[in-house]
């Protein structure tokens, strides 16, 4: 029996073929994933081990960032014209490559030039492993798929910086990139023995020109997010020709997607509304994701005054709320609406970020915990439904260049997202001690009742200095508040978009012959 046309049955493996083939792609994901985020608490130790300045050492992430970002949009144009198992090969051994290359780095640019190999060849893990489970497994097999897809792209960024921290601690910083190599081995060599898709088109034509406006727009996006920060934002001359080369580059895209033939995304994706709602929503749970993820560990460091390893074993358990919800996603995708599962994974995960929102430096590991647990529980449960109902309705043979984009927005959302929290947490920082600061003066009686002591040694340098030490925490405290509730009335735009999704019929699937693998929606 000849394999179905935009994917290949299960039938083709062997129970155990089937399992390796899911094993090695997932340690690819689980790899990938964990470099946006492991090597981040190792960057004091680069620094001074690399002789670098500390707005220097940036570029070990911002390269990463840059080339994965860029290389994200063309894996699925690459997977279909050389066939998956070539480019999931080549990208998993390259990734292994780059990593002992970065591991061995000995100055900066070495260090650099290797970070982006390891992006560059890294950003075709995510989609094509997800384009691979969704081809591997029948409709009805499809929730389990993306249940233990998610588990691998979520997983990944919450465990980065504990394995991160654990590793820098008691080894050395190398490690975060050894670390890669007996896994990405284990990997290669097993696609390359259990993986047999290797159908490819040789009549595919790279659209070159929409390849170069869009790396010119994500590129120059990313480098503004990653860079805003340090720069001052747009009182930079760099920041603002980033932001001038970005809006041309998606401006040139845009006309190019509207005008041009054969284009590099298919056009034919954005008629699908599960599709394009899938990658909104998709855009917006991952800006929230991560920006949580982000602001967690200098909160629990700089506020709560915690240990570089005991935060990561405090956030680490937030796996575990994931896993519980990608189990359950699993077991149930096809007997409810999916869409009520996504409500309740987005109310789960704004019930969080509003407790949150009313922490203090006190907080206890017990009440943390907990919460960053319900936390990952509910993205949990919008993540892995998500994944499902956005492939539903579409065919297979757009399968490798939905996935691309889909990852693509997963990327920008989430380097949106934490340079968009970071900016509100800065400025509130500023703006509330600016304030707090008006009322710390010999004429406030308030002051001299509640607090005498701080009163009485205002006049004296050392008294000024604690005072002001005093009110830049409350300033701190108040300013990680605004943050997470900034991200609460985010979260509660997912609410809508949830419900513009179709709900898919998975029992109908077989019922569709004209359109190979897509799925009828029920109204």
């Amino acid at each position: 029996m000849a394999p179905p046309v935009g994917g290949f049955s299960h039938t083709h493996y062997s129970k155990f073929d089937l399992r390796m083939v899911v094993l090695c792609s997932m340690a690819g994901v689980l790899m990938q994933t964990l470099d946006n985020t492991i090597a981040n608490v190792a960057l004091p130790y680069m620094q001074g081990n690399l002789s670098t300045s500390r707005d220097q050492i940036t570029w070990v992430l911002t390269s990463y960032i840059v080339a994965a970002a860029i290389m994200t949009a063309p894996s699925g144009w690459l997977a279909s014209r050389f066939g998956k198992k070539k480019i999931m090969v080549l990208a998993m051994a390259g990734f292994t490559v780059s990593s002992a290359l970065c591991g061995m780095a000995m100055g900066l640019t070495e260090m650099v030039i290797f970070r982006m190999m390891q992006g560059a060849f890294g950003a075709a893990l995510g989609p094509l492993s997800q384009a691979i489970m969704l081809d591997l497994y029948p409709v009805e097999q499809r929730p389990k798929a993306m249940a233990i897809w998610g588990m691998g792209i979520m997983l990944g960024p919450i465990l980065g910086p504990t394995l991160g921290g654990f590793l820098t601690e008691y080894y050395n910083w190398r490690w975060c990139f050894y670390v890669n190599v007996p896994v990405g081995i284990a990997a290669t060599v097993g696609m390359m023995y259990f993986f047999h898709d290797n159908r490819h088109d040789k009549g595919l034509n790279f659209d070159w020109l929409g390849f170069a406006v869009l790396t010119l727009g994500v590129g120059a996006l990313q480098l503004l997010l990653d860079r805003g920060t340090d720069q001052d934002w747009f009182s930079s001359g760099e920041i603002v020709a980033e932001a001038v080369l970005a809006g041309l580059g998606f401006y040139l895209f845009f006309v190019h997607m509207v005008t041009g033939k054969n284009t590099f995304i298919p056009r034919a994706l954005f008629s699908d509304r599960n599709f394009i709602s899938s990658l909104l929503l998709m855009y917006l749970v991952s800006a929230v994701l991560l920006a949580s993820l982000a602001l967690l560990p200098p909160f629990l460091q700089n506020m709560a005054g915690r240990p570089v390893l005991g935060v990561g074993l405090l956030m680490a358990p937030r796996g575990f709320g994931v896993i519980a919800a990608m189990i359950l996603v699993g077991k149930f995708s096809t007997r409810t609406d999916p869409r009520w599962l996504m409500t309740a994974g987005s109310a789960l995960m704004c019930a969080s970020l509003w407790e949150m929102s009313r922490w203090t430096p006190s907080i206890g590991a017990g009440e943390f915990l907990f919460m960053t647990i319900l936390q990952g529980f509910g993205m949990g449960l919008v993540f892995s439904p998500l994944n499902l109902v956005a492939f539903a309705t579409l065919p297979g043979s757009l399968r490798n260049s939905g996935a691309s984009l889909m990852n693509l927005l997963r990327n920008i959302g989430s380097a949106i997202g934490v340079s968009v929290t970071t900016v509100i947490l800065s400025n509130c920082m500023q703006s509330l001690h600016a304030q707090l600061v008006s009322h710390a003066t010999f004429f406030n009686r308030a002051l001299e009742t509640n607090a005498p002591s701080l009163f009485m040694n205002l006049h004296l340098p050392l008294g000024a200095a604690i005072f002001d030490g005093t009110i830049r925490m409350r300033a701190a405290i108040d300013a990680y508040a605004n943050d997470f509730l900034f991200m609460f009335y985010a979260g509660l735009l997912t609410f809508p978009m949830i419900w513009l999704l179709r709900r898919p019929a998975y029992s109908l699937a077989a019922s569709k012959p004209a359109v190979p693998e897509a799925i009828e929606v029920a109204e």
